[in-house]
């Protein structure tokens, strides 16, 4: 199989690697606006550098990997369909419904493949957690509970690009609710914070947020996240029902002290990143496209699925900005 991967940052430097050592891929090639760099990732991963994007949909790849810069997800998502070929894309499609609904409406128009990259549907944590609640272990489910907090504010020229706290980072909790519980927000109420850098006040957007959510059958479910966790990276989720409670990761690299005396010890070693604590999770995302584009298997995470998180994003920063409840069916798309 020959797969092109569009964009070798940080993300696409991981997947050229892991596509690199993948069994059913005979041939790899990247591109990159900056062909230096793209130049510099073929040469560590064994793969042939394209001089620029466009040879992509000419060199007769079998599916495209998309890892560039988000504002050009949506028109390369466009151009695989338009190309026929089948297009696995970090999240998000695009930073805004329009964009997100156009590119959708052209996959669907081609009948092409589009699989997103929430690579937490493939974490073995989450993906055990989805089991004890569709077993009915927790009983009565009541109580959701999730965290994202990064250790480390990004660059401050990349807040400008990112879409803000809800729909860059918070959005991963949103699929993943949906995803671990089964069910569908209904309405949020949305708060946040930019009392931290002021790079955050400077981009219009904040540091520290926090939302309350209902899901279609009564269950609440918060979820916060910060830029600013200097502990470590920390994500986890917390599921509680009548008869039992269960959370996602908790082990001995997560960033928290006990101030309890016989509590857990205290982690010397915490999480740095997302690369590092999901990695095997994002090579697992990449197998199963592999598997889509062969047949083996059905899409496990199409456009239509970041469409779901992204107005629950929508929903959220409309609520922060107005302070008041919004219900998901204000948000077009649904």
């Amino acid at each position: 199989m020959r797969i092109g991967l569009i964009g070798t940052g940080r993300i696409g430097t991981f997947h050229a690697a892991a596509l690199s050592r993948h069994r059913e891929v005979g041939s790899l090639v990247v591109a990159d606006t900056d062909a230096a760099r793209a130049a510099h990732v073929a040469d560590r991963t064994g793969s042939t550098a394209a001089p620029s994007v466009d040879e992509i949909f000419s060199w007769g790849v079998d599916a495209v990997v998309i890892a560039s810069a988000t504002s050009a997800h949506a028109d390369l998502i466009s151009r695989a369909a338009r190309a026929g070929l089948p297009a696995f894309c970090e999240k998000p499609i695009a930073l805004d419904l329009k964009g997100t609904l156009s590119a959708l409406k052209e996959v669907d128009s081609a009948g092409t493949v589009l699989q997103l990259g929430f690579m937490r549907r493939f974490d073995a944590g989450y993906g055990a957690a989805r089991d004890l609640v569709r077993s009915g272990a927790l009983g009565r489910l009541h109580t959701v509970r999730a965290i994202t907090s990064d250790p480390a504010p990004p660059a401050p020229e990349y807040l400008p690009l990112s879409g803000g706290l809800y729909r860059d980072c918070l959005v991963h909790d949103f699929d993943i609710m949906r995803w671990v519980t089964g069910r569908e927000v209904v309405e949020v109420y949305a708060t946040g914070s930019d009392a931290g850098p002021p790079m955050f006040r400077a981009a219009g957007d904040i540091d520290t947020a926090a939302a309350v959510l209902t899901l279609d059958d009564g269950t609440l479910a918060t979820a916060t996240a910060t830029r600013c966790n200097g502990a470590g990276y920390d994500v986890r989720m917390e599921l509680a029902g009548e008869v039992d409670q269960f959370a996602v990761g908790l082990d001995d690299r997560t960033p928290i002290t006990s101030t309890e005396p016989k509590g857990p010890p205290r982690c010397d070693n915490p999480w740095p990143g997302f690369l590092e604590r999901f990695a095997p999770a994002y090579e697992a995302e990449l197998d199963a496209f592999i598997r889509v584009v062969g047949g083996e298997l059905e899409n496990p995470c199409d456009g239509h699925e970041a469409l779901h998180a992204l107005r629950i994003a929508e929903a959220c920063e409309l609520s922060r900005l107005e302070h008041r409840p919004v219900r998901l069916d204000e948000i077009p798309g649904g």
